[in-house]
């Protein structure tokens, strides 16, 4: 989705979106090629770069479709020789919340995951599927699975019995075979729907009621720091 920063939308129409530079990267599709530079798509907020994403990813499975190259492996592949994977000391690749080619390259790409989760039998069913599809990357051999760095109990409501029956059961299980939920629940509270609404950073509210939030997503970026040390 579209990036933002202080409350300025990152606007993807304006400059090339990754979709462009995947297709530009697979020698197949010379005829869908276009003359872009990768520098022409990086928007920088704050010392950190952003490339935005953009509707058309929406094809990209179709897009590459016939292609004869691991269809798997075209992010991984153009973030190798694009040159930023030597430029960066992280990369974050933001996913839709679904198991299609789009996150399975994504999957392929990286080193760690973190999995967001609705404690409920939906998410249950979820994480399940995201532990299939770690195991297949790995034993079809198409690049190297990615650890689970942490999983991350998201939008729970406390006041709902079955969510918080849900949510010791699905922590359970990860605990004992993973890192777990080590994380903290993030409550569905008015001070992220406010942040989204406004489409700014927690960080940038200076209210109290921010606090617990900002110190959340410290620790989730240091959970990265941490895996990567």
């Amino acid at each position: 989705s579209p990036n933002t920063e202080d409350g300025v939308r990152i606007d993807e129409d304006k400059k090339p979106t990754i979709f462009q530079h995947l297709v530009n990267s697979i020698k197949e599709l010379k005829p869908l090629h276009t003359k872009i530079k990768l520098e022409d798509s990086i928007t920088t907020r704050h010392g950190v770069d952003f490339i935005a994403s953009g509707d058309e990813l929406s094809g990209f499975d179709l897009t590459i479709a016939g292609i004869s190259i691991p269809r798997q492996l075209v992010l991984k592949n153009f973030i190798e020789k694009s040159g930023l994977a030597s430029k960066y000391d992280y990369i974050v690749i933001d996913c839709p919340p679904t198991l299609g080619l789009l996150v399975v390259n994504s999957l392929c790409a990286s080193h760690g995951i973190m999995v967001p989760f609705k404690p409920d039998d939906f998410s249950r069913k979820g994480l399940e599927q995201v532990d299939s599809v770690l195991e297949n990357i790995h034993e079809m051999g198409i690049g190297n699975s990615p650890e689970v760095i942490a999983y991350i109990p998201n939008l729970v409501d406390n006041r709902r019995k079955q969510e918080a029956i849900d949510l010791e059961e699905i922590c359970q299980r990860y605990n004992e075979e993973t890192l777990g939920c080590e994380i903290p629940p993030f409550y569905n509270r008015s001070t992220i729907v406010k942040a989204q609404a406004q489409k700014k950073s927690v960080f940038n509210f200076k209210s109290k009621d921010f606090l617990e939030l900002q110190v959340q997503f410290d620790s989730l970026a240091k959970k990265i720091e941490e895996f990567r040390a």
